[in-house]
């Protein structure tokens, strides 16, 4: 199932990552993808276009650009999860949170299922070559594309705001079946689904950019978004009081409280999208509607979508499916005097949990994808191996220790970010980050793997993977769902996210193998991860103890959290680190060497 993770609204969470963060590295060299939510990717990578021979000085002009995109992503992260800490602060992790979350979840699957994919995996790679044939440099022809987008937008955005309580009852019957939770989730639905238009705006005006090398405002106008989020639920607050002092629920807000939030969402990604204006005047592209959509490549362009379609409708099946049985274990914790346990802990385990696959893996790969699309563009299947190899190895340096610190330290670490939302709400947050824990490291090496399928123009093969993952998560939600404790049920479903990776990853390297012809370099890429595996669990294990014991003498809260969960960390990669080294890991040696060298610089 897929999500992160990064939406076209800057935030992370169930929505999924969205064409923000897919951005070209050298044009027309393949796009980038985003890290990703349940269920797998929310769309596939764009097949790369016709490689070019490096320009001179190109090299650092990529530099430059990968940097900027770099910052910008890390900014537009850190401003995404300060958003959930004062979220939490203000409406709590319970079944009030859990309804603004499937109201806000509404607009990214319907925009996804609409167009997201197909602009991203077709139309932009299209405006890429417009941009270089065209004698007007594409003009027209983005003119036409963000007219359509924009009229094939506004009708559905229509239309599913005079359905709201149809999509809402899909997405969650539990909801549906308290008629005050109904008429408080389609209120939020109300305000958040117009968004859906802004986002096709966003993506449209961002990829005009990209295309002409201006890729900055894409990466930073997000950030602007999450601000007004932040100084939406603020000021939420500041007029009604923090979740812990009002003890505000989905049956005590006021409709000035719902107001406030539903509007500061909406006024978030209409800022976000109207930011590009100036960026789009100072590159000289001039806006206008196009009609003309015939014979213009525009249909063409359509069918080559069918299976980006599908790999969004098997996406969004096992969504819903998360978040009905999510919300509705969430409100049974609830009524037994558990919370903490429903679709709002599950979102917010799951963005902290992808900040290192978006800034290790991602960052890696971005390297790497460039040297990956002209090989498969030569056919050169052996140096194809080479870098994906490489990138699995040096991403695992990383990823492996923090997929094991989630799991030893997600109680401390929720405890202290989220303290503003109660103890017992901290605490499943926690628990739903311990069970995602391990599910990282399939979850950053399918990332990996995938990128040689799209190097090869090859969208159909990460359809039917996704459609594997998305079962197998959404069948052991539902199997967490029937046998656990409504307040261990959304627990249960994190680690189900990381057993349908489990599953996708031993599919896709099967398929890659035989697409490649021959071995994958797997013998070296296992002992790479089974040894840093065996470095890690120990130190994991010393860790967890350590940090449990000083929780259960200091108590709980920020300050206590804060004590076990350094006292942790120092633990878990000083011991990481001996063993690491004790077994001898080129892959760690290399990573050090580099950081010692960036610092005597």
């Amino acid at each position: 199932m897929a999500a992160p993770t990064e939406r076209p609204d800057g935030r992370g969470g169930v929505g999924g990552p969205l064409p923000d963060d897919t951005l070209p590295l050298r044009l027309p060299t393949p796009l980038a993808p985003a890290p990703v939510p349940p269920g797998g990717e929310q769309h596939p990578s764009p097949p790369p276009a016709e490689t070019e021979p490096e320009p001179k000085g190109s090299a650092s002009r990529v530099g430059r650009s990968s940097a900027l995109m770099a910052a910008g992503t890390m900014v537009s992260r850190i401003t995404g999860f300060l958003r959930t800490l004062v979220m939490a602060a203000a409406i709590g992790v319970g079944t009030l949170n859990d309804s603004y979350q499937v109201a806000n979840t509404l607009p990214t699957m319907i925009f996804m299922l609409v167009s997201g994919g197909a602009l991203n995996a077709v139309f932009v790679p299209q405006l890429v070559r417009a941009m270089k044939n065209d004698e007007d440099g594409g003009e027209a022809y983005a003119n036409r594309l963000l007219t359509l987008v924009a009229v094939l937008l506004a009708g559905a955005t229509t239309v599913c705001v005079l359905a709201a309580p149809l999509l809402v009852r899909m997405m969650s019957p539990d909801i549906a079946d308290d008629p005050a939770r109904m008429a408080l989730t389609v209120t939020f639905a109300r305000y958040c689904l117009p968004v859906m238009f802004f986002m096709g705006v966003h993506v449209v005006l961002g990829q005009i950019l990209n295309a002409r090398s201006r890729f900055g405002a894409m990466m930073w106008t997000p950030v602007l978004n999450n601000v007004v989020t932040i100084a939406t639920f603020a000021a939420f607050i500041w007029a009604f009081g923090g979740f812990t002092d009002s003890g505000v629920s989905a049956r005590t807000i006021t409709p000035e409280g719902i107001r406030l939030l539903g509007l500061g969402t909406f006024l978030g990604l209409t800022v976000q999208a109207l930011a590009m204006l100036p960026y789009l005047r100072d590159a000289g592209v001039r806006l206008r509607p196009r009609f003309d959509f015939r014979g213009h490549g525009l249909g063409k362009a359509a069918k080559l979508a069918k299976w980006t379609l599908l790999f969004v409708l098997a996406n969004q099946a096992g969504l819903t499916v998360v978040t009905q049985l999510a919300t509705k274990a969430g409100a049974a914790a609830e009524r037994s005097g558990h919370t903490g346990a429903g679709i709002t802990a599950y979102n917010f385990a799951l963005q902290i949990w992808q900040m290192p696959q978006a800034i290790i893996t991602v960052s890696v790969m971005t390297a790497v994808l460039p040297r990956i699309a002209r090989a498969a563009h030569e056919n050169d299947n052996a140096a194809v191996r080479d870098d994906l190899s490489y990138g699995l190895r040096t991403s695992a340096v990383a990823i492996v220790p923090c997929a094991f610190a989630f799991l030893a330290l997600g109680v401390p670490m929720a405890g202290l970010l989220y303290a503003g939302s109660g103890a017992e709400g901290a605490r499943g947050i926690g628990h739903a980050l311990m069970a995602f824990g391990l599910g990282l490291i399939p979850f950053s090496a399918q990332y990996v793997v995938l990128r040689g399928f799209y190097a090869y123009e090859d969208t159909r093969t990460p359809f039917y993977n996704t459609v594997v993952v998305a079962f197998v998560n959404a069948a052991a939600s539902g199997v967490c769902f029937a046998l656990l404790p409504a307040q261990w049920a959304v627990t249960g479903m994190a680690a189900s996210y990381g057993l349908g990776f489990a599953v996708g990853i031993a599919v896709a390297w099967r398929r890659l193998r035989k697409r490649l012809g021959g071995d994958l370099d797997g013998r070296r890429i296992l002992r790479t991860y089974l040894r840093l595996g065996a470095a890690a669990a120990p130190a994991a294990l010393a860790a967890g103890v350590l940090a449990t014991a000083l929780l259960r003498m200091l108590g709980s809260g920020a300050l206590p959290s804060l004590a076990a969960l350094l006292a942790g960390t120092v633990v878990l990669f000083g011991v990481f680190l001996l063993l690491a080294r004790l077994f001898r890991i080129p892959e760690l040696d290399a990573m050090l060497g580099m950081v010692r060298g960036r610092l005597g610089r």
